[in-house]
């Protein structure tokens, strides 16, 4: 591992915690029963949009029993506009029945028993492992880390998986939720899809790829 690339990176995300003391916002939860649900709502759906359906939805299904013997027409008319409600629905009753059968109707810890729950990615266990128990598997490459941890040279892959783990060789476990989340923040904000606006960014002083597309 290149000395310099791994200080740069150290660096980077001090800079992005600074300029982003509080990262979000992000769809609401209270509790992990309540992340699965988000983190499968949020798949091509904003947290805005997200959080104008939850209320409802939690209010009505707060246990993984009720999600079980929810009916998925009013899954589906609930969650309708968070798009591909059908196979959204379909997941959120399906969590709830593997949750009853497998870990007595809880979101479970460990990590390979939170990739079985239907409708959870890899990417997507990681986040939940990190926000609901603090634990760190690995950090998820969402829409905004793929696009910007290139530009920024945190990794030069064009694959998910590899990019995760050139991240994960930068950054202790204690940070890959940080890194995640500023990366996020830095994409919503500054280093947009089309054209960056490296002029207005945090990391214009150290970034080596500024303005390279």
């Amino acid at each position: 591992m290149n000395m310099k690339r791994r200080e740069r990176a150290k660096e980077m995300l001090r800079q992005l915690k600074k300029r982003y003391p509080k990262p979000g916002p992000f769809a609401n939860w209270t509790n992990p029963l309540e992340l699965v649900a988000v983190t499968m709502l949020s798949a091509q759906c904003t947290d805005e949009r997200v959080n104008r359906v939850t209320p409802e939805l939690f209010s009505e299904f707060p246990t993984a029993r009720a999600y079980a013997r929810a009916r998925i027409a009013r899954l589906e008319r609930i969650i309708y506009s968070t798009g591909y409600y059908k196979s959204k629905a379909r997941h959120l009753k399906a969590m709830g029945e593997f949750l009853l059968r497998e870990c007595a109707g809880e979101v479970p810890e460990d990590f390979e028993a939170l990739v079985r729950i239907p409708g959870i990615s890899k990417k997507s266990a990681c986040i939940i492992a990190a926000k609901a128990f603090g634990k760190y598997y690995g950090i998820a490459v969402d829409t905004h880390v793929f696009r910007t941890a290139p530009r920024v040279d945190l990794s030069r892959s064009t694959n998910r998986e590899r990019m995760a783990k050139d991240l994960e060789a930068l950054f202790p476990p204690e940070e890959y939720l940080h890194v995640n989340e500023h990366l996020i923040m830095l994409g919503r904000d500054t280093c947009v899809p089309r054209r960056p606006h490296c002029a207005e960014c945090v990391l214009s002083d150290i970034c080596p790829k500024r303005g390279v597309e």
